[in-house]
């Protein structure tokens, strides 16, 4: 039996990077996984790559379409998952946006962007999970990607270390508003992680004048780590596996660093 057999997750931004990852670690270990993500038919490609390794392990998969931002498409992915596996014990709220820009460049539209999806959207997934799981009588768990960038701010991207503080504080007042449900709300916080969505900041920084050629960007911020190298995806899965499972049933509030030592804090 693996930690999270027979448990039901929903992950969003699961389409690549962290978050399919994150849904697939917990097919390895018996879940029932609803991959999430507002790319239509990336998520479906994922969920039917996945199809096997769920049987495999004795659990389902399906999949939903779904703008993090949009209270109606958050509810239609939950009921969609509760209809697929019967309820809903876990919930990530993993998706997450950045689009770089030197600090006096900042837009309003650029600011709006990133805090409507990684803020907003925190808020209404743990909103709409939470009532799922009150109505359910059985508690739950509600985890939270935040960042390195939740601990210090970077002067390129501004806007999303404030979207990352902001999960932070969602997470503890989630925390003590749900406690009396028996839900719990922890988070984790990766550092330099080599995924899809880093590739893109990486073009971004550049295209601003942060960094002169490809790459160079990922060995400033990462120069630091104590580990000696960047994350990859399954880096992570461990520790989210672990928030998802019954071993962390005394952990709320918390955020948990995920950074190969980049931020001692």
């Amino acid at each position: 039996m693996g930690r999270v057999s027979g448990r039901s997750c929903i992950v969003t931004g699961a389409a690549q990077g962290i978050g399919r990852a994150i849904g697939e670690a917990l097919l390895d270990e018996g879940a029932d996984v609803c991959f999430a993500d507002i790319n239509a038919a990336k998520v479906a490609e994922v969920a039917a790559a996945n199809e096997a390794r769920a049987k495999r392990n004795g659990g389902l998969v399906t999949h939903a379409v779904v703008d993090v931002t949009d209270r109606s498409q958050v509810r239609a992915m939950i009921a969609q998952a509760v209809s697929v596996f019967g309820k809903l014990d876990v919930k990530f709220n993993n998706a997450g946006v950045n689009k770089p820009m030197n600090f006096l460049d900042v837009t309003e539209q650029n600011w709006r962007f990133i805090m409507d999806v990684n803020g907003l959207g925190a808020l209404i997934g743990m909103q709409e999970a939470a009532r799922q799981m009150i109505a359910q009588g059985s508690g739950g768990k509600i985890i939270n990607t935040a960042s390195v960038a939740s601990r210090q701010g970077f002067d390129n991207v501004a806007p999303y270390c404030a979207s990352k503080w902001a999960v932070v504080s969602l997470t503890q007042s989630g925390a003590r508003d749900l406690a009396k449900h028996d839900i719990t709300v922890t988070g984790f916080a990766p550092g330099v992680v080599a995924t899809e969505m880093w590739e893109g900041v990486d073009r971004d920084l550049m295209s601003i004048g942060a960094a002169e050629r490809p790459g160079q960007a990922m060995e400033e911020f990462s120069s630091d780590i104590l580990r000696g190298r960047v994350a990859t995806p399954q880096d992570i899965t461990g520790t989210t596996t672990f928030l998802a499972s019954r071993d962390s049933d005394y952990m709320t509030g918390q955020i948990v660093m995920i950074d190969g030592g980049m931020t001692l804090v």
